[in-house]
């Protein structure tokens, strides 16, 4: 597909390196030439200089003839008025990225008026993610597919868990439990695996499970699933908000701790069920003196990487309640080194932001009879999961798992078909109306359900 990037910053280079890698045309506009440098040299893409609010600019990029336009410059305004000159002037699906949350009440006007395809709000999205794990502390991360009814969930395995030792058909003869674990790292190496693979301890596993059998799950295998009661926050952005008017409306306690008087002030107003505190989140006597010995969640969530570990690293020191981390990090890039500092669940927002977008644009791609609906970059590795709902009879169809010629490190998950999900066995098939979750390599840059098998 032809598709225009707006706006060369980080979610913009992400989006670009990826989608140039699953072939497809991409321009890429920005009103920074060192940026555009920077990434025609890195990638195989025409960079244009110019402006997000310029006809003319726009057609030079191609805006009358593209698939997709995708518009994340740091305007909200030039965002939105970028998307709309790309609807009137051409046939394409926009997506804008827009951050004030003032907006926040308008976006289905923007949807709707506008006639944009997607409005995305990183924060937004990143404390809905946060939120996601401090309702199941035990998970490093948690994605649903098939509107709720499929779970995939990412864990540390502790050495007192009874799976430890154990090869993953354990689960099923011994527990009796429908879940499935489609991924494995350990160390840097990543595995889809099969039946006799043996766990260790400090593996990080990815389950596949049916709504609500989480819980269950972890309570066999030894693993305390206690949602949190208590989070403190250092930071008072707008992660922050977003954050703190989900989870007290779960009925968790939320302390914020701020530097700034004046937006202490304004959080004050905005959430007057939650604690606020005017002080310097990287002072440990102040962190002491507000409880983060007791506190059951944590997250630093100021614009500083280097203060948000340190402070993460702090409150897993000092913890007297086993705290559930939650860090949020932007630039630094260090993976490995980061992985092994006991972090918690790491979140980026503009990695989420571009994972969504990347999500609508592999959908798109797919083709009709077998629908892409959802896609999944798994934490901290080189393996996606995908959702496929089969509209129309394809290859893959009417015949049993045992005898399709399925490529490597390939993995159907779950199957949803009239009203039942279940885990497929060799036995099982594919069929027309089902929906279906697989795990896959990235490698394999799967958009359709045939491109599973050996050609």
């Amino acid at each position: 597909m032809k598709i225009i990037i707006v706006g060369c910053g980080k979610v913009g280079g992400t989006l670009a390196k990826q989608l140039c890698s699953e072939g497809h045309d991409i321009t890429v506009l920005d009103k920074d030439s060192n940026k555009l440098r920077a990434m025609s040299s890195g990638y195989d893409v025409l960079a244009l200089e110019g402006d997000a609010s310029s006809y003319n600019d726009l057609k030079e990029a191609g805006v009358e003839t593209a698939d997709i336009l995708i518009a994340v410059t740091d305007s909200d305004e030039k965002n939105l008025l970028c998307c709309l000159i790309g609807r009137k002037t051409g046939n394409l699906k926009a997506i804008a990225r827009v951050r004030n949350p003032v907006y926040n009440s308008e976006v289905e006007f923007f949807r709707k008026g506008f006639g944009l395809a997607m409005v995305i709000n990183p924060e937004m999205a990143a404390a809905a993610e946060i939120a996601r794990v401090f309702r199941f502390p035990s998970a490093i991360n948690i994605e649903t597919f098939a509107k709720g009814r499929i779970e995939l969930l990412t864990f540390h395995l502790p050495e007192k868990s009874k799976l430890v030792g154990k090869p993953l058909t354990y689960i099923h003869s011994r527990l009796h439990t429908d879940v499935l674990v489609v991924m494995v790292r350990r160390g840097d190496e990543v595995t889809i695996p099969s039946g006799d693979f043996v766990l260790q301890a400090g593996d990080i596993l990815s389950v596949v499970t049916g709504q609500g059998q989480a819980q269950e799950f972890f309570g066999k295998i030894g693993i305390e699933t206690n949602r949190v009661h208590n989070v403190m926050i250092v930071g008072g952005g707008k992660v922050t908000y977003y954050l703190s008017k989900s989870l007290i409306a779960d009925g968790i306690n939320v302390k914020i701790i701020e530097r700034d008087r004046e937006r202490c002030e304004e959080l004050s107003d905005l959430l007057p069920r939650a604690e606020i505190i005017h002080g310097d989140g990287i002072d440990e006597d102040l962190l002491l003196e507000e409880g983060i010995e007791e506190v059951e969640g944590f997250t630093a969530l100021t614009g500083l990487d280097e203060q948000n570990i340190m402070m993460g690293l702090f409150a897993k020191n000092v913890s007297k309640s086993n705290v559930k981390l939650v860090t949020k990090i932007t630039k630094i890039s260090f993976d490995n080194v980061i992985a092994g500092l006991n972090l918690g669940s790491i979140v980026n927002p503009k990695e989420i932001t571009a994972d969504y977008i990347l999500q609508f644009v592999r959908a798109m791609q797919a083709s009709v009879g077998s629908e892409m609906e959802n896609l999944y970059k798994l934490p901290d590795s080189n393996a996606e999961a995908m959702e496929f709902h089969i509209g129309e009879k394809c290859r893959a169809c009417d015949v049993p798992l045992l005898k399709l010629r399925l490529k490597k490190n390939i993995l159907i998950a779950k199957i949803f078909r009239g009203g039942h999900l279940f885990t497929p066995s060799g036995s099982d098939y594919m069929q027309v109306g089902d929906t279906v979750v697989l795990v896959a390599l990235q490698k394999h840059k799967i958009t359709n359900l045939d491109d599973i098998l050996e050609s």
